[in-house]
């Protein structure tokens, strides 16, 4: 399967709906394609929903549903993939910091997977061979022409291969597709406690979708606290000799953290806004369940907390 090219499909959609999807697209003199969704435009929930589908590089399906826990009713997102490790891993998780002279962006999608900068992709043995990239910005500003150029030749592709998307964290899109993370914090977290997570053969999560914040920081935390507080996952494991299901799932739900409990916000800005600061083992969902394929045997643990929702929506 080629993650850019499942990426692409999703990407020219959007060109063609882009005004009933209330997105912009412009052309860099390079050749670059950037597709505004939400920097200078409104966009829509559901271009949110599609940007989560690029994300995630065509091997998942995102819907767009309601999520009633406790007395909260937000409107929500549902996604399912049973390609969890290309999908979620080599695609969907933010793991490319671009930063060129004073621009800076949060890089997702299957860009990520031709670049390989990250050492993840030596961990997971993935490789992908493209003439084409499809990459997610997280930003307000729109990235200058050697700003994509250097994306491109990090992807080793002409510019005129590369297709980006950007939305900034406080904008619909920006809530939208920050929500579709839910499965990938599980993966990601599991991953992390060191387990194969090839051995994941599907992976489903729905959770809350933040109201649009007034700026970044502030959408930055309620945007989290959707997934670390209401997130809820359901994953197919089929495991080796030796490995213990029953083990894993208590260790993965955000509430095994040390500083779980405080809206997100409130604790990144306690730490003096450094991400270094800040338990990189709380971003997980709020609750997990696994099922055993061999066995048979289901192991569930963590819990949905929306008082705390409460408190970060409300600040």
């Amino acid at each position: 399967m080629s993650l850019n090219k499942g990426a692409l499909k999703i990407f020219d959609e959007m060109v063609e709906r882009s005004k009933e999807l209330e997105c912009v697209v412009s052309k860099q003199s390079n050749g670059t394609t950037i597709l505004d969704t939400g920097i200078e435009v409104s966009g829509s929930n559901e271009a949110g929903r599609l940007v989560s589908e690029i994300c995630l590089g065509g091997a998942g399906k995102v819907t767009l549903t309601k999520v009633t826990i406790g007395d909260i009713t937000l409107p929500g997102v549902s996604i399912e993939t049973k390609k969890v490790t290309e999908a979620c891993l080599c695609s969907q998780y933010a793991g490319w910091t671009v930063q060129v002279d004073k621009y800076f962006a949060m890089a997702s999608g299957p860009a990520r997977a031709l670049s390989r900068v990250e050492k993840l992709y030596k961990e997971l043995g993935y490789k992908e061979d493209s003439d084409v990239a499809v990459v997610v910005l997280e930003t307000r500003e729109f990235p200058p022409e050697n700003v994509t150029k250097f994306i491109a030749d990090k992807c080793g592709i002409p510019t005129s291969g590369l297709h980006v998307v950007v939305a900034p964290t406080a904008c619909l899109v920006g809530s939208v597709q920050i929500s579709a993370r839910i499965v990938e914090v599980g993966v990601h977290k599991m991953h992390e406690l060191k387990f194969d997570p090839w051995k994941i053969k599907k992976g489903k999560g729905v959770a809350p979708i933040a109201p649009i914040a007034k700026n970044d920081s502030k959408a930055m935390g309620v945007t989290n606290d959707c997934i670390l507080f209401t997130g809820d996952t359901y994953y197919e494991i089929e495991p080796a000799k030796g490995d213990n299901l029953a083990e894993l799932v208590k260790n993965v739900p955000s509430s095994t953290s040390e500083q779980y409990g405080t809206p997100f916000y409130k604790l990144f800005k306690s730490v003096g806004f450094d991400f270094y600061k800040v338990d990189p083992l709380l971003f997980s969902p709020a609750k997990i369940a696994i099922k055993d394929l061999k066995s048979g045997k289901e192991y569930s643990a963590g819990k949905l907390d929306p008082d705390v929702l409460k408190l970060s929506l409300e600040s």
